[in-house]
């Protein structure tokens, strides 16, 4: 796909997506998920998607992946139509496009190596655009990325069982980033974390992002967390945008009440503060 850096990266237009429930009393029931998103997101940028569960945040995701079609509006990546694309077009897009997933050890194949699950990919790539390696470029590939990502080498011949939620995250973003996307989505990546893990993905996606200058979706229920990574904010709720701007402005100056409670929903770091804010 060819890109013109004087357009965004990305760009979602009036976005919906229903789903249909089927028949009730004699109705057709729909669900209206996503209701006319719009936005942009630049290169190099950081764009936090936060909201409840069930506001649609994921669908969105899954909708700029093509994974899920929305029932109107537009999706372009680097100014092409994601709706138009012939099957060698919609795989160079799953190149660039990359997404990590919630929970780390049930995205991963548990009969599959790391070395395997890592270069699946590459393997998946070749076969449609024809761009073979061979065995000591894939292994090449497999030792940089390791690197990267904070992963002996010697792990590669290892199973996913035998890792921890965090590093089998990290092998999560490894096959993700071994592909050199452009864009990254990352629903809700550590969420099943322990908060100590936690800091460390987080620390390793920002400092992935600077050696790549790729940009990045940021999904998370967590507002807390969205500010730390994110140069923009989306607030959805019920399907909607109800908020956004520059992270910090929508973290210090939230205008929209959803906004307001999500910020209510942090604890505090003292405890006696937080004591006292829950006994009001």
């Amino acid at each position: 796909m060819n890109s013109n850096d004087s357009q965004p990266l990305l760009s979602c237009s009036a976005l919906n997506v229903i789903f249909n429930q089927g028949i009730k009393h004699g109705k057709n029931q729909e669900l209206h998920a996503v209701k006319d998103v719009s936005f942009t997101l630049d290169k190099n940028e950081i764009l936090g998607v936060v909201g409840e569960s069930g506001c649609g945040k994921s669908t969105v995701a899954r909708s700029i992946l093509q994974l899920q079609k929305p029932s109107s509006g537009a999706i372009e990546f680097n100014g092409q139509d994601l709706s138009g694309l012939n099957k060698t077009q919609q795989l160079q897009m799953r190149k660039d496009i990359q997404l990590i997933f919630q929970d780390p050890l049930d995205a991963l194949n548990p009969r599959m190596t790391v070395a395997q699950i890592i270069a699946e990919p590459l393997y998946n790539l070749a076969a449609v655009l024809g761009k073979k390696l061979n065995k000591q470029q894939i292994q090449e590939k497999l030792n940089q990325v390791m690197d990267s990502i904070g992963l002996q080498q010697a792990h590669l011949n290892r199973y996913p069982h035998e890792f921890s939620g965090g590093q089998c995250q990290r092998i999560g973003i490894a096959r993700a980033m071994i592909v050199n996307p452009q864009l990254l989505i990352c629903d809700e990546p550590v969420s099943a974390l322990d908060v100590s893990i936690q800091a460390q993905i987080i620390n390793l996606l920002l400092d992935l992002k600077e050696q790549t200058q790729m940009s990045m979706i940021f999904i998370s229920h967590d507002l807390n967390i969205v500010r730390q990574v994110s140069d923009r904010i989306l607030v959805l709720y019920n399907g909607e945008i109800v908020e956004s701007g520059n992270a910090e402005e929508v973290y210090q100056n939230p205008q929209h009440e959803y906004t307001k409670k999500l910020l209510d929903s942090i604890p505090l770091a003292d405890p006696e503060m937080e004591r006292l804010r829950i006994l009001g």
